[in-house]
């Protein structure tokens, strides 16, 4: 069977930032003209990313405006370390699992990004970057001009010169990227967007992927979570202020903002963010199998049919008492229930709060509150030999909400076997 092999971009990929941008501004911090010296790099960086500029030109340029030393680069390095992209960092167990074939490739330098990523089980001889030139007081005053990926199209000459032998998948954001993909040495280009859009990049991807787990998701690899946020519709009705937008936003979701809840969206719609007054009909809810979670930003009582959003296994969060801080609460409790299954502050469901999870699968089951169900669920367990390494259950009224983490590797036939219980409402995997 032919091996995979993953090229990964470092900067605005693996790390939500521009490297060589933050090391300007450690640099530059104390310099009278510092905005006009950032404003410059960011210019010559977008320009190269773009395509409208070579990249040496771009390098060089932004390398004699650094005024960067050793010591410089040390706080880059801790700064950086807290700036890896959500979905990498999240992934770290894919990395572990597939160490030798993760390559980092980049116009970046090792220096600062050898201890960013060796920590997510990188090798270092699978590190391909730059490195700079230092003088005798450890002054950055250039780089290695003999290193090809100094050079315009230097990951392509990489590439040839490596010869590696089969299936490459490339993942950046930049021209450099897609340069791999131009020059037929890798399967597909995935443009990855979820720290910087580039339309001219996007456009001529073989797919865009907002986040890692996109990525992992479509090429049917492990990962931390089983279905990317990205993917799950949030659909935000009536006056919502733009800080909720933003709260589920930064968190991944995709969101789409709408005067009324147009019946177009309601078969795909995951989580709904309702501003005050706005009513929800019994019709759309019962069409709307893929809803998880409804936000209110007000009090829903009669407004939103509890009982039916019970019956479909909707947990409700809302606003009875009109809080100011509501409009940021209410999405996070949304976004906490989808990433963790947390029901904390719930209207309608028992309220669970849950621990992060560890080397595990998390399965939510939500079900009629009837005598025996638990026993069914755990003998599916039993029966399949899997440890149940933590399980949480709560009842309130006529809704069970039952939260267990089981042992990595299991039989698919387990999850059918679950959804297949009498009385199950509704099941999904967490992660």
């Amino acid at each position: 069977m032919a091996k995979n092999y993953y090229i990964i971009d470092f900067d605005s990929t693996f790390t939500q930032v521009e490297a060589l941008d933050e090391l300007a501004r450690i640099s530059m911090n104390k310099h009278p003209a510092s905005h006009l010296v950032y404003e410059e790099i960011e210019r010559l960086t977008n320009a190269a990313m773009e395509g409208h500029l070579s990249f040496r030109d771009s390098l060089s340029g932004r390398i004699k405006l650094l005024q960067a030393n050793r010591k410089h680069l040390e706080q880059l390095v801790r700064v950086l370390k807290k700036k890896v992209s959500a979905s990498f960092s999240r992934n770290r167990e894919f990395f572990r699992k597939h160490s030798d074939e993760v390559l980092i490739v980049s116009g970046g330098f090792k220096e600062f990004i050898t201890p960013v990523v060796t920590p997510y089980f990188i090798k270092t001889e699978n590190i391909y970057a730059n490195t700079f030139v230092f003088d005798k007081d450890d002054n950055i005053v250039g780089y290695d001009e003999s290193n090809p990926l100094s050079n315009e199209g230097g990951k392509v000459r990489l590439l040839t010169e490596m010869n590696l032998q089969g299936h490459i998948f490339g993942i950046g954001d930049g021209y450099s990227d897609f340069q791999l993909k131009e020059s037929g040495l890798i399967e597909k280009f995935f443009a990855f967007t979820e720290n910087i859009e580039r339309k001219s990049i996007t456009e001529k991807a073989d797919h865009v992927t907002p986040s890692f787990d996109e990525f992992l998701y479509v090429n049917h690899l492990p990962r931390a979570i089983s279905y990317p946020k990205n993917r799950i519709l949030c659909l935000l009705v009536g006056n919502v202020p733009d800080i909720a937008a933003y709260v589920l936003k930064r968190d991944g979701f995709s969101i789409r903002q709408k005067e009324t809840f147009e019946e177009k969206y309601v078969k795909d719609v995951g989580m709904l963010l309702l501003g005050d007054g706005v009513t929800v009909a019994d019709e759309f809810l019962m069409q709307a199998a893929k809803l998880k979670t409804i936000g209110y930003l007000g009090d829903s009582k009669n407004l939103l049919n509890k009982d039916l959003c019970n019956q479909m296994g909707i947990v409700i969060f809302d606003d009875k008492k009109y809080k100011k801080r509501n409009a940021e609460f209410i999405p996070r409790r949304m976004a906490e229930f989808i990433n963790k299954g947390d029901t904390y502050m719930s209207r309608n469901f028992p309220n669970l709060q849950l621990p992060p999870i560890g080397p595990a699968h998390r399965l939510i089951h939500i079900h009629n509150n009837v005598p025996g169900i638990m026993a069914q669920i755990n003998k599916v367990f039993a029966d399949n030999h899997i440890n149940i390494t933590a399980q949480f259950l709560m009842t309130k009224g006529n809704i069970g909400y039952a939260v267990t983490d089981i042992s990595l590797g299991y039989d698919g036939s387990v999850l059918r076997q679950l959804r297949q219980i009498a009385d199950t409402v509704k099941f999904r995997i967490l992660y």
